[in-house]
């Protein structure tokens, strides 16, 4: 059963850092894709950030390029994203999702991701 658990949002002020955490199960990350997303009220889900397991490939959306970073660690079955320089414009909530990609690459297109996180709440502000 795949299972995805992000964590690590919260209040932080503009400037500020968050590492978000998306804890995986039931599935290997070396043959799926693990992306972030973020849906503030009122707009459409937003691809952020995605890796490949297989090669490692990795996007990042312009908008967050230069202070989002993704990263992963397989043995701990958790992928990160590490957020600098945090916007007002960022507050959102922020989820995890995964595409089987078992030969590499990546789709930057939410509906091609499958599972999902339940979500989890940044808010940057004063």
């Amino acid at each position: 059963q795949i299972q995805l658990v992000e964590s690590g949002g919260g209040l932080v002020q503009p400037g500020g850092s968050l590492r978000l955490s998306c804890a995986t199960s039931g599935f290997s990350l070396d043959y799926y894709v693990i992306g972030w997303f973020r849906q503030a009220p009122g707009k459409e889900r937003e691809v952020l950030s995605c890796i490949s397991g297989r090669d490692g490939s990795i996007y990042y959306a312009n908008s967050v390029k230069g202070r989002f970073t993704i990263s992963r660690d397989n043995a701990k079955n958790t992928v990160y994203l590490q957020m600098n320089s945090l916007k007002p414009e960022d507050t959102a909530v922020y989820y995890c999702a995964t595409d089987y990609a078992p030969t590499g690459g990546y789709t930057s297109a939410h509906e091609s991701y499958d599972f999902w996180g339940q979500g989890t709440q940044v808010t940057v502000a004063a």
